[in-house]
């Protein structure tokens, strides 16, 4: 069984930055892909990293100002979001993909493990 409890969300000005933090129990935790998802009008991909983190994918629309990152050693995966603009306003939640699945890895359904989620809000 897993659990991942996010946490760093809050209330911030545009351009500035916020970092999220995914703490993870269980064991499948270093051997999984994990990837970070907000809520919009659906669950909304955002970016994802690899089991050893040598592989990440991002959303066009956080290209080149988020980072997802990871630390086997801690169970934790990061979330770093700079130049933060309104739309990036969500609830966003840190997911842990699922070992066997043909499913892309911005598809959800990929996923089987999920956090509470953290609201960030960015404001104009």
């Amino acid at each position: 069984q897993v659990q991942l409890v996010e946490s760093g969300g809050g209330l911030v000005q545009t351009g500035n930055s916020l970092r999220l933090s995914c703490a993870a129990s269980g064991r499948a935790f270093s051997s999984s892909a994990m990837g970070w998802f907000r809520q919009g009008k659906d669950r909304d991909f955002v970016a994802m990293i690899s089991w050893n983190g040598a592989t990440t994918d991002y959303a066009d629309s956080v290209k080149g100002r988020f980072t997802i990152s990871r630390d086997n050693a801690t169970n934790r995966v990061y979330l770093q979001m700079n130049s933060l603009k309104p739309d990036d306003t969500a609830v966003y939640y840190c997911a842990l993909k699922r070992t066997f699945t043909a499913l892309d890895s911005r598809n959800p359904k990929a996923y089987n493990y999920w956090g509470q989620g953290t609201q960030v809000t960015v404001s104009s």
